[in-house]
């Protein structure tokens, strides 16, 4: 079941799922059509330039499945929002603050956002939430919006020391680095468990895709869940993505030996579905 009523006035258009592409179409021959559309035919039907205030959008999906575009996907969209004259707006609450192994996953692509949000890593675990735009977009009297909890002092401390770790540890390299790694050692799993469709991600942002075959491509939510469960009674806290998919984040400054223990552990509840 999806959230329902959406709020009124946003259209929404289908992600660059390339593994599951919604118009059966193949990257790179494609050209991007799953970007063009936008262009070619929801501005020229359902939602008409001028009356566009600006798109919002996941540089990496997250709850969605943990999808990585194809690459010139963002800088497309970036290039529509320009010549139409409405905002780019980057959601980075998932995927951002050194998670793909660039501080904001966006700078994967060139693509540079009139606004960006961000959230969760952000504190640590205390709880807030920033919007980021220029300085010309802010009102431009002071007390023209508020809000109850807004600059809350022990928020702001937690996430300016935790920004300070972020620097001071080099963890934006390191979770490019140590991703690689675990990209690897996912890969590998992949290879040896044909109900792994897919293994995407980036940095340390990874996900594995399951199915009932690798031909048809068709989910298996079943076995995720099984495995799911078993992860958790030998140790190992798995969360759910997308239809059929698990999400690997964990911490980036985790020691690398940790980090094996807990691939250990995964790649042994695999072996167990897999009989």
């Amino acid at each position: 079941a999806g959230f329902f009523p959406m709020m009124p006035g946003t259209v929404h258009v289908p992600y660059a799922y390339c593994y599951r592409c919604p118009y059966k179409l193949t990257y790179p021959s494609c050209d991007l059509y799953c970007a063009n559309i936008i262009e070619d035919a929801y501005l020229k039907t359902v939602a008409p330039p001028e009356d566009v205030a600006g798109i919002f959008v996941e540089p990496v999906q997250g709850e969605g499945g943990y999808i990585v575009p194809p690459p010139g996907w963002m800088d497309r969209i970036a290039k529509i929002a320009k010549d139409h004259d409405f905002l780019l707006i980057d959601d980075e609450v998932q995927s951002g603050l050194g998670r793909t192994g660039k501080m904001w996953a966006i700078e994967h692509s060139k693509a540079v956002p009139d606004i960006l949000t961000t959230a969760k890593s952000i504190a640590s675990g205390i709880p807030m939430g920033a919007t980021i735009y220029p300085a010309e977009m802010d009102f431009p009297e002071s007390g023209k919006h508020s809000n109850t909890f807004g600059g809350n002092p022990v928020a702001c401390a937690a996430s300016l020391a935790t920004l300070d770790v972020i620097e001071d540890e080099g963890l934006v390299h390191r979770s490019a680095q140590i991703g690689g790694y675990m990209a690897k050692r996912l890969d590998e799993m992949k290879d040896r468990y044909e109900f792994i469709g897919d293994r995407r991600g980036l940095g340390l942002m990874q996900a594995t895709e399951f199915v009932t075959d690798r031909t048809s491509k068709k989910a298996d939510p079943k076995i995720r869940d099984a495995i799911e469960k078993d992860a958790y009674e030998h140790g190992l806290i798995l969360l759910p993505c997308g239809e059929s998919s698990l999400r690997y984040i964990p911490a980036l400054n985790i020691p690398k030996d940790v980090l094996d223990a807990g691939l250990d552990v995964l790649d042994q509840t695999f072996r167990r579905a897999h009989r």
